[in-house]
């Protein structure tokens, strides 16, 4: 018998049935993947920006330490000379304390940087952007700082604010690392953490600031997740150079030579905490293809259990068993890949337009609460406000942030298609024990 003969008869089951059991089970693969698709690509947004703001602004991919300040030009170089790396930024950083009009005092942590440095590390430029003034501290009495740290110190473009030095004020010194800035320009990263509580200023005011602060260089690579491999060639150029190297890594000894080490030795717990959150929401949301694999396992056993007469007869005349299961396991696969496309389809329109959907539905919902005030006004129990899926005032975010993997949506859209596939082939084995002469005996 010529095997055409199995998808014929598979799609006359599929769609020529009287169940209305395959429309649930395709509305439900896709309602899952068009949900794990939007869910996994917010999620993306809101943590690979925070990752990047730490990446581009605060920690570098790379970071040397320990080494003479008279040798920083030819580390630069050494470092440029390998072919990955991108950029290198010297840099200093220390905690301190500042006073603007506002009464009472912000902890600031303060990072000295070269006037040309966004020059230098284009991502960085990215990453800052600027509500007042521009990246300017080529004057020694500049600062630029986070906007949530202007706004609770009342203080914007072209105003004054005081820095004390934390070192200082611990010290003997009378003057006690104290400063006043004028600030150039007021940024934003997107990352609370550094707009309330971040201040640039020019690396050559750092040491009378704070003369414990020593000299770093921040090394940007072109792909952060080869920072194992560049690390090593970095060890082996400067060792070549005549350089000590302590090693690289969180076990290290850097008692004595370079210090190494890269973004993974920072902000471990942080990373760590995203990539949990990220598993578990695709496994709670992931549970829809649960329900529906389980809701496709019944509807095929049913369905075996519905046409034993007919499967009978497709044995009687030459069908094999693997071939009549066969039948039911394309149903399957028919379901899952129609839903897995139409969910794609609709994930990806969603996520790749994701203010605008956000903006719909808040606009519904206001519409709802619009027509349900008209009426209670009539009972003089009138209700004010308007809905907003992500208020300002709680979240600290300009819009809705949304980045689509390519591996991420392949990885859903297989997860869809091979549970549907799995629970019509687990159902299909019933027809395994059906036979022939006991079901045509009667007939």
């Amino acid at each position: 018998m010529k095997k055409s003969w199995i998808l014929f008869v598979a799609s006359r089951y599929i769609f020529k049935g009287r169940s209305s059991s395959p429309v649930l089970a395709v509305l439900g693969i896709a309602v899952g993947v068009l949900a794990l698709i939007v869910i996994i690509a917010v999620m993306n947004g809101f943590q690979l920006g925070f990752i990047e703001s730490i990446l581009e602004v605060s920690s570098y991919h790379l970071r040397l330490e320990n080494f003479p300040h008279e040798k920083t030009v030819e580390l630069q170089e050494i470092l440029l000379s390998i072919p990955s790396v991108r950029a290198v930024v010297p840099f200093m950083e220390f905690q301190a304390l500042a006073r603007g009009r506002r009464a009472g005092q912000q902890a600031v942590f303060v990072r000295g940087l070269n006037e040309n440095t966004l020059f230098i590390d284009r991502l960085m430029e990215e990453k800052l952007d600027f509500h007042e003034g521009v990246f300017d501290i080529s004057n020694e009495s500049n600062v630029l700082l986070g906007s949530e740290l202007a706004r609770r110190l009342g203080i914007g473009f072209g105003d004054s604010v005081s820095i004390f030095s934390l070192a200082g004020i611990l010290s003997a010194d009378d003057e006690g690392g104290y400063e006043e800035f004028t600030v150039t320009g007021v940024f934003r990263t997107g990352y609370y953490e550094y707009d309330c509580s971040w201040a640039f200023i020019n690396i050559n005011k750092v040491s009378s600031l704070d003369n414990e602060s020593s000299l770093k260089l921040g090394v940007k690579i072109d792909n952060r997740f080869a920072d194992r491999q560049l690390l090593e060639q970095a060890r082996r150029k400067l060792q070549a150079a005549g350089f000590s190297v302590s090693g690289t890594g969180d076990n290290s000894d850097y008692s004595d030579g370079i210090r190494l080490s890269s973004w993974r030795d920072y902000n471990r717990s942080f990373f760590g905490a995203l990539r949990t959150e990220k598993l578990f929401m695709f496994i709670l949301v992931g549970l829809i293809f649960i329900v529906v694999g389980l809701n496709i396992y019944q509807a095929q056993r049913r369905s075996v259990l519905q046409r034993r007469e007919e499967i009978g007869l497709l044995r009687a005349v030459g069908g094999s068993e693997k071939a009549v299961q066969f039948v039911f396991v394309i149903d399957g696969g028919i379901i899952g890949f129609a839903g897995a496309s139409i969910g794609l389809v609709l994930g990806l329109s969603v996520a790749t337009n994701i203010q605008q959907f956000f903006s719909l539905i808040e606009n519904i919902v206001n519409v709802i609460i619009d027509i349900i005030n008209v009426i209670a006004n009539f009972l003089g129990t009138g209700i004010s406000g308007s809905f907003s899926i992500f208020p300002p005032s709680i979240f600290y975010i300009k819009e809705i942030p949304a980045r689509v993997l390519p591996y991420e949506v392949l990885f859903i859209f297989m997860f869809g298609f091979l549970s549907a596939l799995a629970a019509a082939w687990f159902a299909s084995r019933k027809v395994i024990k059906i036979h022939p002469a006991e079901v045509l005996r009667y007939e």
